[in-house]
């Protein structure tokens, strides 16, 4: 029988390579589900081809664009819950950027879809939530970053697991001094070594605020303690996150850096499939591993990041909401580099975070501080 799939953001980086992942799986999966934002003319064709029974576009005014395809056309976030509440899906690609994918997250959770997760939005702002909804509904929760899926793959034996370890190549700003990263302009910063991703995860990584999220969702996803978490930066990216047993024993997972793979493990899960003919590991041409402690001072954006994910509460949805509006200011020119630091640290250290918040509460404070940052950004206080 195909899974059923819906994949909300296709348009997209995740989206797009998702659909290639599909399409070497032999017929494995029936899209049922399409979301796109403003790339009208790319979901245009991925509705001819793929013939999704329902599509949802972000404004009204693209409506048509897509008339006469035979689908049924939703609009906004209504559209998305509605798209994953509906019976014929089996599991959910929630590849959305932003906060916007947190809502259809648990929509689709409380209606039992498994959930394929690309969004960071959703666990380092209301990871507690999720995780527990997800629980109680009986849903997996199936990471697609490459990080957390290597460590799903790894963890073999919960129990005697010990410690978690991230990876990091480091960035484009990993061999340079710290004095050089404050004259870092946007194309430096989008000057990835070893990913294909979306400028604002592009900058995330280039200040390593990226890998502190990523240990935030790491808390979340496999319930360890934020102490057990460790970050090595390993600039080949060749191993993708490894887990240390309680025996001193490291199962690692090693591959190229392709996205690919673990879209397509969070999508056939429990099961593996050929599917993409990527380039494989070769041991001997890889020749060389290198791993280093990360430099806390030059990076200190990672340090916060985990400090905000162990305050717990809504501390994360400042440092994220803060952060994310730093890195847009950045790429429109209105700030330098190391001013994303500088701003999302004097909104956060300012943040008096709420215990257990509700999801209502989560989208108010997320807003609130969205506009704090953008009034500091605009005038200079900072």
């Amino acid at each position: 029988m195909k899974k059923r799939i819906a994949i909300l953001g296709s348009t997209g980086s995740i989206g797009t390579q998702a659909l290639e992942v599909i399409d070497s799986l032999n017929s494995q999966f029936e899209i049922v589900a399409l979301s796109g934002g403003n790339n009208i003319s790319l979901l245009k064709e991925q509705i001819i081809k793929y013939k999704p029974k329902y599509v949802c576009i972000k404004n009204e005014d693209n409506k048509s664009e897509l008339k006469n395809l035979n689908t049924e056309i939703l609009i906004g976030n209504e559209g998305l819950k509605e798209i994953v509440s509906v019976d014929e899906i089996d599991l959910v690609l929630v590849a959305v950027s932003g906060k916007i994918g947190l809502i259809p997250t648990i929509e689709a959770i409380k209606h039992k879809k498994d959930i394929a997760l690309a969004n960071k939005e959703t666990l380092v702002t209301a990871g507690k939530i999720v995780m527990k909804l997800a629980e109680e509904n009986g849903v997996k929760i199936l990471p697609v970053d490459s990080e957390h899926s290597a460590i799903l793959q790894c963890l073999t034996n919960r129990k005697a697991a010990k410690h978690l370890i991230i990876t990091a190549s480091g960035g484009p700003f990993l061999n340079i001094s710290k004095e050089e990263i404050k004259n870092a302009d946007i194309n430096g910063a989008l000057n990835h070594p070893r990913w294909k991703m979306g400028k604002k995860i592009t900058v995330d990584s280039a200040t390593l605020m990226n890998k502190g999220l990523e240990v935030i969702e790491a808390h979340h996803l496999f319930n360890f303690d934020y102490d057990d978490i460790k970050v090595v930066i390993h600039p080949q990216s060749y191993i993708h996150s490894a887990v240390e047993f309680c025996d001193g024993s490291i199962i690692a997972q090693i591959g190229i850096p392709s996205m690919h793979i673990p879209i397509q493990y969070a999508l056939t899960y429990p099961e593996r499939c050929e599917g993409i003919k990527s380039e494989s590991f070769d041991f001997i041409k890889a020749r060389m591993f290198e791993f280093y402690s990360p430099d806390y001072d030059k990076f200190p954006s990672l340090e916060l990041a985990i400090k905000a994910g162990k305050m717990g509460g809504s501390a994360a949805v400042c440092l994220n909401a803060a952060n994310e509006e730093a890195v847009f200011a950045f790429l429109d020119k209105k700030i330098t580099f190391t001013d994303i630091y500088k701003i999302t640290k004097s909104v956060f250290e300012n943040y008096i975070s709420i215990q257990n918040p509700s999801i209502e509460q989560i989208l108010d404070e997320d807003e609130k501080i969205r506009i704090q940052t953008k009034y500091i950004i605009n005038n200079n206080l900072f």
